[in-house]
């Protein structure tokens, strides 16, 4: 059963232009995204889905149509409203998991939920539990360097949510490792956003992984489909 709509795109359009011609990528677009869902988007590279990621998260304006997080219309906010939803309702997960190299994984959990304003008490205890959830809590005093492709992507996702927003937005995560290890930061990353409510919007080329998500959604001539 569908939880609460968190996210939804209505009518949206995304143009480029290239020199004097218009490169149309997103035609009134509509989707919605529910609480405690994880949903696939699969489309071939050049079709718009970091377009539709971008658009999402409040990265970039669409040319029409609107963004709603939470129910609330983002297009026409100030840039700094805009960045503080993204800050505290969004979280965002790439292919490479842009760790602080400098910092532990506890340390780098941490580090949003100071920037929020948390005391350092907190921040701690719940980057720990976070990376007790993502089944490595006997590595948070390692560096990235240390830690495997599998265990630094599952601290950057733990670090996506560290600060518990309603959406993740995720660009092929599991895009630079092997089966096994996708696989089983697939099974973590579910059994977060089962937990927590979560809504979760994963771009993959991974057909396997796309198949055990609650939705498959794709883009075809410039509008969100599902199949």
């Amino acid at each position: 059963m569908a939880g609460k709509t968190v996210l939804k795109l209505s009518g949206v359009e995304r143009h480029y232009g290239q020199g004097e011609t218009t490169l149309s990528i997103l035609k009134g677009a509509d989707f919605e995204l529910h609480s405690g869902e994880i949903v696939a988007l699969v489309a071939p590279s050049g079709t718009g889905k970091s377009t539709l990621l971008h658009l999402a998260g409040l990265l970039e304006h669409p040319d029409a149509g609107e963004v709603f997080v939470g129910g609330h219309a983002c297009n026409g906010l100030p840039d700094d409203d805009r960045t503080a939803i993204r800050r505290s309702e969004i979280g965002f997960v790439y292919q490479f998991h842009h760790l602080l190299p400098e910092f532990t994984a506890l340390e780098n959990i941490m580090m949003p939920q100071l920037i929020a304003g948390l005391p350092e008490r907190e921040a701690k205890e719940r980057a720990s539990q976070l990376l007790d959830y993502m089944r490595i809590g006997h590595r948070g005093e390692h560096r990235p360097a240390e830690l495997s492709g599998g265990e630094q992507q599952r601290v950057a996702i733990a670090r996506a949510v560290a600060n518990a927003p309603r959406v993740l937005l995720a660009d092929e995560p599991t895009g630079n490792l092997d089966p096994e290890t996708a696989s089983y930061v697939f099974d973590a990353l579910e059994a977060l956003v089962k937990q927590s409510g979560l809504a979760a919007l994963i771009a993959t080329h991974n057909h396997d992984l796309a198949a055990r998500m609650d939705r498959r959604v794709t883009i075809d001539g410039g509008k969100v489909v599902g199949f």
